[in-house]
């Protein structure tokens, strides 16, 4: 059967089935390489030499390089679920829309951040302050939208009730509720790290519009302003299309899409005890404390 004729099983309420435990991981980068400049696909030859390529690379368990190259290892490869391929069409990025596959930043809103970020991070030692001076993921608190694979825990869960669906991100063990609903989205003084979201369906696409973001450490320099409209379609039992388009005036010159595939995983969702033994945080301002003192 092809995949336009399939169509998921419906859950008791009639909504398509989406549930189930996704992986998201690829080693498709964000954005088109500057070696693939003006190719869009791979052919698969030229795919298989890039995941070779790349994955020897990011090779955490590596020793060449220096003291200051194996401390940006950090993890070794135990720890990582890092993807061994690239995304099922080939694609030279997630990026799809500008057609270059660059995001369409705003010089001048990433100097803004960028300047915010230094002047909260510079405290007397000229490391961070305190806590609040870290980023979100550092201080085990958010995983941010767009749903983008990180080189670890690129898992998800969803589940399915009458009138929500909710992911159960792995990241940061960080649930999202969706209500499906045509309600308006809560009054703009309530906001939340991952925004608030209205979901709705049109045919077999899970169609989610968040807005109310805090603004703190948003994706790629996106504000409180930024826009998130993702459609999820499942095109067959073990695959779910994810596509999202992110808009924020404020950091962008104009609206830019990315797409990726999930894939069906049999594997067990474990929870993402971050805040246990979250020695980086003691480690790091206990590190600025330290050079403060010199």
């Amino acid at each position: 059967m092809g995949a336009q004729s399939w169509k998921p099983a419906l859950t008791p309420d009639g909504q398509p089935d989406f549930q189930a435990i996704w992986n998201t991981a690829t080693l498709t980068p964000l954005e088109r390489p500057q070696e693939f400049a003006g190719k869009e696909f791979l052919t698969e030859q030229e795919a298989i030499a890039y995941e070779k390529r790349v994955l020897t690379a990011v090779n955490s368990d590596r020793r060449d390089g220096g003291a200051q190259a194996d401390l940006g290892r950090n993890y070794n490869e135990f720890w990582r679920d890092r993807a061994t391929r690239v995304v099922a069409t080939r694609r030279t990025s997630i990026v799809v829309d500008p057609p270059d596959g660059k995001i369409p930043s705003k010089p001048d809103a990433l100097r803004r951040r960028q300047a915010a970020n230094q002047s909260r991070t510079a405290g007397a030692s000229g490391g961070p302050a305190g806590p609040e001076d870290l980023a979100l993921r550092i201080r085990c608190i958010s995983r941010d939208l767009p749903m983008i694979p990180s080189p670890n825990n690129n898992f998800l869960r969803i589940v399915q009730g009458a009138g929500f669906v909710a992911i159960d991100q792995e990241m940061m063990h960080e649930w999202r509720l969706i209500p499906l609903t045509t309600r308006p989205h809560a009054d703009s003084p309530v906001r939340g790290y991952m925004g608030d979201s209205r979901g709705h369906w049109e045919g077999q696409t899970l169609v989610i519009d968040t807005t109310n973001f805090i603004g703190i450490n948003n994706f790629y320099g996106a504000d409180e302003n930024m826009h998130l409209i993702e459609r999820l379609t499942r095109t067959d039992p073990d695959t779910l299309m994810y596509r999202f388009t992110v808009d924020d005036p404020t950091a962008f010159t104009k609206p830019w899409t990315g797409e990726l595939s999930f894939s069906r995983s049999n594997d067990a969702l474990l929870e993402y005890a971050c805040h246990e033994g979250n020695y980086t945080m003691t480690n790091i301002l206990a590190g600025a404390r330290t050079q403060g003192t010199r």
